[in-house]
């Protein structure tokens, strides 16, 4: 397999040519990237300094807000350096380690809001049964099958691309690694390899989409039957995850749902699942949620009091 690659460093063309806009671009990423570690770094400790943790739903956010953290550490790091750089060069092997990671956290994250979601099933459908259903141990397994359906996943986008050859050229016209600009730099034939790509990538995404949306609808139907009050917190928490998966899913759905092939949009799509999505995050999930903003309340308030002291 080595013997049949020529290239040994890939060039990243980026977001743009222009000195100005990627400059630009920096500053913008910069302050994302700030925002997104410290909201979600902020979600993480109130949930874990407070009784919240023993839920199992903010057990799951805890989780999510640290595979985005995982996620986009991947990505934006290396997108900041190389709008810098004059030259912006990434080893293969750095190349390929980077796919493996983007698809794992992806991958990862994608099982959480699945996980969530069937929490909010349970919640409401079965709300006599939660305690039981939903119980420490559940919850573990979940998150455990979560990574490992996220391995499984990352693997095979892995071994597809280790297959492919590389003879030149060597520009991928991206600001990271993925399957689809690598395919079309392929010296093969990659239609198979592409077929695999939409059966593992594009019919993953969707049909997780599709029983995401199904089971919040079918949870906001058996709303119906509760009290305005109780109705008005579970419409809130469920607005919240719903947000958050369009936000996820829709422009992922956009890239790899579609035959192997790559357009101009693909980089400005891709900004919104591996930054923009993990930045909004800690506010959807904050805003609208009492119970969260009384735990944000209570730790940190209770932590500046401390240091008054």
């Amino acid at each position: 397999m080595e013997q049949s690659n020529n290239v040994t460093v890939f060039i990243l063309l980026g977001l743009s040519q222009s000195k100005n806009i990627e400059i630009f671009c920096f500053a913008l990423f910069l302050f994302c990237y700030i925002a997104i570690w410290m909201g979600n770094l902020f979600i993480m400790v109130s949930i874990t300094c407070s009784q919240l943790n023993d839920q199992p739903m903010y057990f799951f956010l805890n989780y999510l807000s640290l595979s985005d953290l995982c996620y986009t550490s991947t990505v934006t790091p290396r997108l900041m350096t190389n709008l810098l750089a004059e030259r912006k060069t990434i080893s293969y092997n750095s190349c390929i380690t980077q796919l493996f990671t983007t698809h794992f956290f992806g991958g990862v994250e994608v099982f959480i809001l699945t996980g969530m979601a069937y929490d909010r099933y349970v919640a409401i459908c079965k709300p006599l049964h939660y305690a039981v259903i939903m119980s420490r141990q559940r919850c573990n397994t979940i998150i455990i099958a979560c990574c490992t359906g996220g391995f499984i996943h990352s693997a095979s986008q892995f071994l597809l691309t280790m297959c492919l050859p590389f003879c030149g050229p060597n520009e991928i016209d991206h600001y990271f690694c993925d399957v689809y600009p690598l395919l079309k730099l392929a010296c093969t034939n990659t239609h198979i390899i592409g077929l695999l790509v939409i059966a593992n990538s594009g019919l993953i995404t969707l049909v997780t989409f599709v029983v995401l949306m199904l089971s919040y609808i079918f949870t906001l139907y058996t709303l119906r039957a509760y009290s305005a009050e109780s109705r008005s917190k579970a419409l809130s928490t469920c607005s919240s995850h719903i947000t958050v998966v369009v936000l996820f899913f829709a422009p992922a759905l956009f890239i790899y749902i579609r035959p192997a092939s790559t357009f101009p949009e693909d980089k400005v799509f891709a900004l919104f699942y591996t930054i923009i999505a993990p930045m909004f995050n800690p506010l959807i999930y904050t805003l609208r949620n009492t119970e969260m903003k009384n735990a944000i309340r209570n730790v940190w308030c209770h932590q500046m009091l401390l240091e008054g002291k």
